[in-house]
């Protein structure tokens, strides 16, 4: 979900790290348990038809790749838009097992879209768009060359990238917050063997690419509680300043207008996840002096929800215990309520069950609310 720079200081020391999005257990649960991911894919390819890529390639940035389920699913449509258009994706993602369960989804992209580059870095929102690492850090680079011309061939070679995903992807804990920094910024670069002449001006080097972004994809990257003026300064505005003229980042965030709230208030009451809305950072983004302007940010265009997925033991006359189970994982996660408290609370009681089941009940399942908008970098004239 975020990197250790975009980490707010508050609350986090390296006593008591804040690892909301590096806890697998409650990530695996909340992505299998709802269709947020499907959703978000959704609210990105409203943008597609409104890209307008340039010779010699339509360019992805995707701030924060998780496991690629978003990333996937944009791609296919991508596919269906534009069948013929070479494709650069760069993807940035911190976490080493993220990384690889991303690879394991492509060997379907560059079977079906052969003339597609795909770039993974562990670099900073600051560093990773231009693969450029601050401070002239030396970047561990590898160029891959996928053979054959099937999804069974690259995804065979695809898995057995493990060693070096593991070899790239370490981390070493902040003196300062307690969270992973990469030890060696590491770039890794993909690409179908068979199509390498055609692709050889858009494969990157071992250098620094240009940026120029057509769609660069926002989906929850920092932690909720940061201020405005951090998710714009530290994220939002490096991430603008890579699109293309005309790109379009899409950004989508949590707002906490919803039940899942109603869970978390019963347990913390007076909790406020959810530090700074929308306008905000829209508000922050049109201070900057960059050349931008901002789309869907009213809330016919914004707002969209996802919830749970019915799950077999669900009825009309009984809640099951996964269900149970689902519903608080997923109100913690989206919260974003460390793995402390949360053990705390379930450890003291049957509260937090309570709390759940009442909020099912009330709304007959659990439904979430995010917001997203879009900022387009300003055409040259």
């Amino acid at each position: 979900m975020t990197s250790p720079e975009q980490t707010s200081p508050d609350q986090t020391s390296p006593e008591h790290p804040f690892r909301f999005y590096d806890n697998r257990e409650k990530y695996l649960l909340f992505v299998t348990t709802t269709n947020e991911k499907d959703r978000i894919a959704q609210r990105i390819g409203r943008e597609l038809e409104l890209l307008s890529p340039s010779p010699p390639a339509l360019r992805v940035f995707d701030a924060g790749m998780g496991d690629a389920t978003v990333l996937h699913q944009v791609l296919e449509e991508m596919h269906h838009r534009y069948p013929t258009i070479p494709f650069v994706i760069v993807g940035k993602e911190i976490s080493m097992e993220d990384t690889r369960l991303s690879l394991m989804k492509l060997h379907t992209r560059f079977a079906e879209h052969p003339e597609t580059v795909v770039i993974v870095t562990n670099m900073y929102y600051r560093e990773a768009p231009w693969l450029r690492p601050s401070a002239g850090r030396q970047v561990k680079w590898h160029d891959i060359a996928l053979d054959g011309t099937t999804a069974h061939e690259f995804g065979r070679q695809l898995r057995d990238l493990g060693d070096l995903v593991a070899d790239g992807w370490q981390t070493e804990l902040s003196p300062t917050t307690g969270n992973p920094l990469y030890v060696d910024p590491t770039v890794l670069v993909l690409y179908r063997q068979d199509h390498a002449f055609a692709l050889e001006h858009l494969i990157p080097k071992g250098g620094e690419l240009e940026g120029n972004y057509d769609l660069v994809i926002a989906a929850q990257p920092y932690r909720s509680r940061a201020s405005a003026a951090f998710k714009v300064d530290k994220v939002l505005a490096p991430l603008a300043e890579s699109l293309a003229p005309g790109g379009r980042m899409v950004v989508v965030q949590a707002t906490g207008r919803d039940p899942g709230m109603d869970i978390i208030r019963a347990i913390w009451p007076g909790e406020e996840p959810f530090a700074s809305p929308r306008q905000a950072i829209i508000d922050r983004l049109n201070e900057s002096s960059l050349p931008i302007r901002i789309e869907s940010d009213d809330d016919t265009d914004s707002l969209f929800t996802y919830g749970l997925h019915h799950l077999p033991e669900h009825s009309e006359s009984s809640i099951g215990t996964s269900m149970l189970i689902a519903a608080w994982n997923a109100a913690v996660y989206v919260a974003q309520i460390d793995d402390e408290r949360t053990s705390d609370v379930m450890r003291s009681g049957a509260a937090y069950i309570d709390a759940t089941e009442q909020a099912l009940e009330q709304h007959d399942g659990l439904w979430f609310e995010n917001e997203s908008f879009v900022v387009v970098r300003e055409a040259n004239d």
